[in-house]
């Protein structure tokens, strides 16, 4: 393993203890969300996606709320519609989700997001485990609170985590093209994660980047194929009056930080100080590649908009890549927190939301302090060095 090799064996057990105490803790969490997940509690947004399909199939707007498929979400003081976010290729890959009855087509969209999950599990695993601390990982790795929320919802995040990590291990390997194609492929239902192309642009990685943004314009174009420009201008204008939701939560990004401290604005600029902090970064410093994509990725939520729960799970191969890291254990630990625990937290007084209701975003933010941490340690290494020679 390639992170243990520059650390003492003091270390590697004291990494070993931390990592065991996570899988105890990830066991508890998963004999509780089980039972959640598999109970009998509606299709939440996988119903908005059968309605978007439905509505696109008919010539209708796949944007519009549709009752009863469209959920209706109502907490102490927040009160929301959550109708199909995603960009327009989703109207024509969301018709499929009403082949089968939608319990039916739930069910088999979950064994399709658990198989690439999986997927995308051993193959992060093989590159950064190994040994008794993979089967450890593993544990936590079914514990994450967005991994529980995503199956919960019938959201449609682990194929694309699947992209991602296969993105990033090809990027290890210097295939910029089929590495390219994944992160096109992502950013193609999930725009946020642009952030990864142009920093590896700025950073000089350009091969990849180009590719990822051609094969997400190509899939881009295909909706204005078949329904004219009308439907993106129906999906901006959903996103634009989308703010209200900002609050909520499992909303982990800055923008949902600033909105439960009540400085709205706030959330705007830090997310835009931390872009150009980032874009000026991989321009004049032209990091390694793996070492601006751990940034990109994390970036990509924090200066979203919407930075869900179940977002983080993009983030599995920064926290394993820095596994060596304490900094990487606390913030494992906050992912696993069951969504149900936080959403306890709405009504709360403002100071609670904002701090153990917000653990999430929080955790994002420790991430960030420690990759700043490890990239400044590493800048100075060779200066260190120069000296004592």
């Amino acid at each position: 393993m390639d992170n243990d090799a520059t650390i003492g064996p003091r270390w590697r057990l004291l990494k070993l203890a931390a990592t065991a105490a996570l899988a105890l803790m990830s066991l508890r969490i998963i004999k509780g969300e089980v039972p959640r997940v598999v109970s009998d509690h509606g299709l939440w947004d996988f119903g908005a996606f059968v309605a978007s399909g439905r509505a696109a199939a008919a010539g209708l707007d796949p944007y519009g709320i549709y009752p009863p498929l469209t959920p209706h979400v109502v907490f102490p003081g927040f009160e929301s519609w959550n109708p199909n976010l995603n960009p327009p290729i989703s109207a024509l890959l969301f018709q499929t989700f009403d082949i089968f009855e939608p319990v039916q087509s739930l069910r088999i969209w979950w064994m399709i997001s658990i198989a690439s999950y999986v997927a995308a599990l051993l193959l992060l695993l093989r590159r950064y485990s190994g040994g008794l601390e993979l089967p450890l990982l593993a544990i936590w790795a079914f514990a994450l609170a967005g991994f529980w929320d995503t199956l919960y919802l019938g959201q449609i995040y682990m194929p694309f985590v699947l992209l991602a990590v296969v993105g990033w291990l090809r990027l290890e390997k210097g295939d910029g093209i089929l590495a390219g194609i994944m992160i096109g492929l992502l950013i193609s239902m999930k725009p946020n994660f642009a952030v990864w192309p142009v920093l590896l642009f700025l950073a000089g990685h350009r091969l990849p980047a180009l590719v990822s943004v051609a094969t997400a314009a190509v899939i881009a174009a295909i909706p204005l194929v078949v329904f004219g420009p009308q439907i993106y201008f129906d999906w901006l204008r959903l996103v634009a009056s989308d703010g209200e939701r900002a609050v909520f939560l499992t909303n982990a990004s800055f923008a949902g930080l600033a909105a439960r401290a009540g400085l709205p604005a706030a959330g705007t600029v830090l997310a835009a100080l931390l872009l150009l902090g980032l874009a000026g970064w991989a321009f004049f410093r032209h990091p390694p590649v793996i070492v601006v994509s751990g940034f990109a990725l994390l970036a990509s939520l924090l200066a979203s908009p919407l930075g869900w729960i179940h977002y983080t799970l993009f983030l599995l191969p920064v926290l394993l890549h820095h596994w060596q890291r304490p900094w990487a254990w606390l913030a494992a630990a906050a992912l696993v927190i069951p969504v149900p625990v936080i959403l306890g937290y709405f009504g709360a007084p403002r100071l609670n939301q904002l701090t153990a209701g917000s653990i999430y975003a929080w955790a994002l933010v420790l991430m960030l302090i420690g990759l700043i941490t490890a990239e400044l340690k590493q800048q100075a290494a060779p200066t260190q060095e120069a000296f004592l020679r």
